[in-house]
């Protein structure tokens, strides 16, 4: 006899939960994974770069805010742009966060092994390491949000400990910026780089709204969504400012874009080499947290897109105990295993920002179109909030460019001729 399927998902988390789901998928995506690429694209003017994500981020979250309080269902910017622009710009936003964040997952997954793994042994740990946080998921989010308290508290330990031997070393290269030509190190690489810089390290922010794609799970939404939201945010503004400078201050941009794990060679070149493997720990743990907050997210905007049968009915299938989209989870972490077997970091870090961004152009607009009465913030923080991504999305590297548009043609064909099937039946 086939179990009965529930209606909905259960309204388990509070306000404190929906902050470190937040904080658990940014402080790893940023911290340990877009520094280097963004010093590679901007040298020191990846602190303007940090700037400028975080204008975008706070337009978007404002944004994303508004409409969750309005639309407290899973899905986020799908279910969000559905209902304010039409099924084409949903289909469009929801198709854009699976892949992209679908990228981000096998980029937090590498950045794990890459701390935690010997040489050679990195994605098939990688991969364990997948398959392992999807189980935990699977058996339902109360657990998914009580691993990922435990782990934003081991992370924020770690980046005290880093920002502790950044500061011991007397900070030289800042030191060396005092004294010297500041505003011509900030632009030496152009602003076309800064602006690179920027669109990279939004890939750390894109964690902030992930507790709005869950929004079918949290208590008391309308007002717990938003709060969360700006909580989470403003957190890790601060910390990834306040770790920025310590990076750069300690090791110099050319240091920090030659670095395959920037935070652990701080700690080394302060001298405090007893650190080096609890910041490796601290690492690992943190992408571990980003990753199982990615899987929640994506597994609850797949559910939102069976229903509404923009993907397969099969993924939108919850559990009948767990209460989780079982369905969708498994997929998945089949889809990022397969990928972490094949992509390299910046590639994924690069193709995720692609899809997130215009994600967040939908819920942009989305939020535009509300009516006075469901207004929180400015009208124009939705219109800088997409000039802005649109700007970052055109200064991302080619290949992340070129590789996204491919990626989102392949959903629209899929959708036209699942349209054109429907109509000739």
């Amino acid at each position: 006899m086939t179990p009965t399927v529930p209606p909905s998902l259960a309204r388990r988390l509070g306000l404190g939960d929906a902050v470190f789901i937040g904080l658990g998928s940014m402080i790893g995506a940023g911290i340990f994974a877009a520094f280097t690429p963004a010093a590679q694209a901007a040298g020191s003017g990846l602190l303007i770069g940090l700037g400028v994500a975080a204008i975008v981020a706070f337009c978007n979250a404002t944004s994303s805010a508004q409409l969750a309080a309005t639309y407290p269902a899973s899905g986020g910017t799908y279910v969000y742009g559905r209902k304010q622009l039409g099924p084409w710009w949903g289909f469009i936003a929801g198709w854009s966060f699976i892949i992209g964040k679908t990228a981000s997952c096998a980029a937090m997954a590498l950045t794990f092994a890459a701390y935690a793994a010997p040489p050679g042994w990195q994605k098939p740990v990688a991969v364990i390491a997948v398959l392992a946080l999807a189980a935990v998921n699977y058996r339902g989010v109360t657990r998914t949000a009580t691993l990922t308290r435990v782990i934003v508290v081991v992370v924020l330990l770690t980046l005290a400990l880093v920002v502790a031997a950044g500061w011991s070393s007397g900070l030289p290269v800042l030191n060396a910026w005092e004294s010297g030509n500041l505003s011509g190190d900030l632009v030496a690489h152009g602003w076309y780089g800064i602006l690179q810089s920027a669109g990279l390290l939004f890939f750390a922010f894109a964690g902030y709204a992930r507790i709005a794609t869950m929004g079918e799970e949290v208590r008391n939404p309308e007002r717990t969504i938003p709060r969360a939201i700006t909580l989470a945010l403003g957190i890790a503004v601060v910390v990834y400012a306040v770790i920025a400078i310590i990076v750069l201050g300690t090791l110099g941009a050319t240091a920090v874009a030659g670095s395959s794990a920037p935070l652990a060679d701080t700690v080394t070149a302060s001298g405090w080499l007893w650190a080096v493997p609890v910041v490796r720990f601290g690492a690992a743990a943190a992408s571990l947290g980003a990753l199982l907050a990615l899987i929640a997210g994506i597994g609850r905007t797949t559910l939102a897109m069976s229903r509404e049968g923009d993907l397969p009915r099969w993924l939108g299938v919850i559990h009948p105990r767990f209460a989780v989209p079982h369905h969708a989870e498994v997929a998945l972490a089949v889809v990022v295993s397969v990928l972490v077997l094949t992509v390299d970091l910046r590639g994924a870090i690069a193709f995720s920002s692609f899809g997130v961004l215009l994600y967040y152009t939908v819920a942009n607009a989305s939020a535009f179109t509300q009516r006075a009465a469901q207004r929180r913030y400015p009208r124009m923080l939705a219109v800088l909030g997409v000039a802005g991504c649109l700007t970052l999305v055109i200064t991302l590297p080619l290949a992340g460019i070129v590789v996204g548009i491919a990626v989102v043609l392949v959903g629209v064909v899929y959708r036209l001729v699942l349209l054109s099937v429907r109509h000739g039946q």
